[in-house]
């Protein structure tokens, strides 16, 4: 009796088994030849000759043809050409299991190298096909930005045509009468209420990029500059006036964000590019003194302005004392939950705001603090007496202004000198400079103490903080 084999442990079989005698498994079909154990066949097809295939020790599963080119016992010519598409297509389906779905089939133990071992070739090639696109789409390591090369450039914006309407958030609707400023990033315009009547108060809107500035100083005002909370602190602090402005609307307008505010008159950069380029002492020490009462406000409720300069502050030509700061665009909280943020540098895109008058911190990245916005103001009040910072070459790099202030910050008399240069140094600035660059990052300022030092050398002057602003 010929004996065939189990395809799990090998051990001799009988025709007719279900079961092996020896490992127990069942096996797949009763057993009549290996090759209906190797491959499923047609039932059109008939099995070639077992003995023929017995005899082959071959491992790739290629039948041997006997001699006398007969195939399974004196098959015809015509039988060969028709079983021999069959042979063909069961050999590649034994031997490429990477193609199509293949008939369930148990081959014998030494017929298993001849099936694992393409896929044990291919599997390197496979890992390597998927590595391939990990590496390439594999962000890079972050890293902090380096104080070096410029600032990060904010989107730019096209003009509105004066005369389109846009509609707030409350479903108000304001409609453009005029442009009055543009920069790269944003557009003021002089607006009016639809409806309202003409003599109610002006309003401006501004406006810019949808994600751009806008959106964090919107943020800033519906977070820490609600008009009853800002009217809360006036009583409290016992002030006759806080220069933060209320903003009555905001929304979307196809690409663009708005913002709404009520007119606070003329910048106080247009001021000094109209007169002298410098301005009086006294006028000096007025605005600074309406700027402090603003910084202390927005200090307390944990907020930073990042950008002080005369563009972002407006002086109210009706109330010639109304002096208000805006441009919350880089506003930054320092101090969530009450807890200050560490200093980091890179953790923010360094030089962010006007070069020549953001802090040391802004330029190397770190988020701003207190001691940030009155460094800021100290340049400012530089500025507005001498009319010139020695870092305002036309010539330098951003890198370059930053290395000016570092090289400053712990030469206050320098920075005096070289700013003032024959005329007289100001003793005030000489001591507000001197206290706020000795701040430590996270410290609290003695907003009182630099309160009074120009106070005090207001009133010596035989003026007061309430007097109309000169020019």
């Amino acid at each position: 009796m010929k004996l065939h084999f189990c395809p799990q442990c090998g051990s001799g079989l009988q025709p007719g088994f279900k079961f092996c005698p020896s490992c127990g498994e069942k096996l797949p079909c009763a057993v009549d030849s290996v090759e209906s154990a190797e491959c499923p066949v047609s039932p059109s097809t008939k099995p070639a000759n077992a003995d023929s295939v017995q005899g082959s020790s071959s491992p790739d599963l290629k039948t041997k043809t006997p001699a006398g080119g007969k195939i399974g016992g004196g098959a015809s010519p015509s039988s060969v050409l028709a079983r021999s598409p069959a042979r063909a297509t069961r050999r590649t389906v034994c031997k490429s299991p990477s193609k199509a779905a293949t008939p369930k089939s148990t081959p014998t133990p030494s017929d298993q190298k001849s099936l694992t071992s393409p896929q044990k070739r291919k599997a390197p090639s496979q890992e390597t096909q998927e590595e391939e696109p990990k590496k390439e789409t594999a962000p890079s390591p972050r890293t902090p930005p380096s104080v070096k090369g410029k600032a990060k450039k904010a989107k730019q914006v096209c003009a509105v045509e004066e005369g389109v309407e846009f509609t707030d958030q409350a479903g108000s609707k304001w409609k453009l009468e005029k442009l009055l400023n543009e920069t790269e990033t944003e557009f003021t315009y002089a607006v009016s209420k639809v409806g309202a009547k003409s003599s109610v108060q002006k309003h401006i809107l501004r406006l810019g990029a949808k994600d751009g500035q806008l959106f964090n100083e919107q943020n800033f005002h519906q977070r820490a500059a609600k008009p009853a909370v800002v009217e809360k602190w006036v009583k409290k602090q016992n002030l006759d006036f806080l220069g933060i402005p209320s903003c009555v609307g905001f929304g979307l307008h196809e690409t663009y964000r708005f913002l709404i505010f009520p007119d606070m008159g003329q910048s106080l950069q247009s001021v000094i590019d109209e007169g002298l380029g410098i301005l009086p002492v006294k006028t000096v020490l007025q605005v600074s003194l309406r700027i402090l009462d603003v910084l202390k406000y927005i200090h307390e409720n944990e907020y930073a302005h990042a950008n002080i300069h005369s563009g972002n502050i407006f002086v109210n030509q009706t109330a010639n004392t109304q002096v208000y700061l805006s441009g919350f665009g880089h506003a930054f909280r320092f101090c969530p939950g009450g807890e200050h943020v560490e200093y980091r540098e890179g953790g923010r895109t360094p030089h962010q705001g006007n070069a020549s008058f953001i802090s040391l911190d802004s330029h190397k990245g770190v988020g701003p603090s207190r001691r940030s916005d009155l460094h800021s103001l100290g340049y400012c009040m530089l500025s507005w007496m001498t009319g010139a910072l020695p870092w305002n070459d036309t010539t330098q790099t951003i890198t370059a202004v930053a290395a000016e202030k570092e090289r400053y910050m712990n030469d206050v008399s320098g920075l005096l000198r070289d700013c003032f240069k024959r005329k007289k140094v100001s003793d005030v600035l000489k001591g507000y400079l001197s206290h706020v660059m000795g701040l430590q990052y996270s410290e609290k300022p003695n907003y009182e103490l630099l309160t009074s030092v120009l106070s005090d050398a207001l009133e010596k002057m035989g003026e007061s903080l309430e007097e109309p602003l000169s020019f």
